[in-house]
């Protein structure tokens, strides 16, 4: 059993005033400087046409940041439903992204970091099975999913890179 959280197929590049509009970044908001840690629709997809693009820059000078984009969650908000077990994403890194902590945070704080610290350096889409036990929290209420490089809630002097997301998927 597979229930879908985000695969990123329901979005378009379409402007307001526009009322078809429905834009990855009006969805999964900005951290501390959205106009530094920019996210976009793109066709580098896992499956479907469509991927969140997502260019990290966590060093600014004397000010460190984590970047992170944070989506609430409208539906699907109990976990359980279905027996799921586990939180699946599909990620794309480059052997030229600077290498950075990649995290998964559910409301806020309940956080689990990759493996692989180098994880943004993984080229090709690697997927990421996580645990939720691992998330340590009550998930028959998630009310945010958040993606994330740093450390969260513990800025320091990092790099940048682009990241390319798809799939992000509840299994049992």
């Amino acid at each position: 059993m597979v229930m879908v959280v985000d695969d990123f197929e329901s979005y378009n590049d379409i402007g307001p005033p526009d009322p078809a509009t429905h834009r990855v970044f009006d969805f999964w908001i900005s951290d501390f400087r959205p106009d530094m840690n920019l996210i976009w629709l793109d066709r580098v997809a896992h499956s479907g046409v469509h991927s969140m693009g997502f260019s990290y820059y966590t060093a600014l000078g004397k000010t460190e940041v984590i970047a992170e984009k944070t989506k609430t969650l409208v539906s699907l908000r109990d976990w359980t439903q279905g027996g799921a077990t586990e939180l699946s994403l599909w990620f794309h890194g480059n052997v030229g992204n600077s290498a950075e902590r990649m995290f998964v945070a559910l409301n806020g704080n309940a956080v689990v970091y990759h493996d692989d610290p180098a994880a943004t350096q993984m080229t090709g889409w690697n997927q990421w099975v996580i645990d939720l036990a691992a998330f340590g929290i009550d998930l028959t209420n998630v009310n945010t999913i958040t993606i994330g490089f740093g450390t969260k809630n513990s800025p320091a002097a990092g790099g940048t890179g682009t990241m390319y997301f798809d799939d992000i998927r509840l299994i049992r």
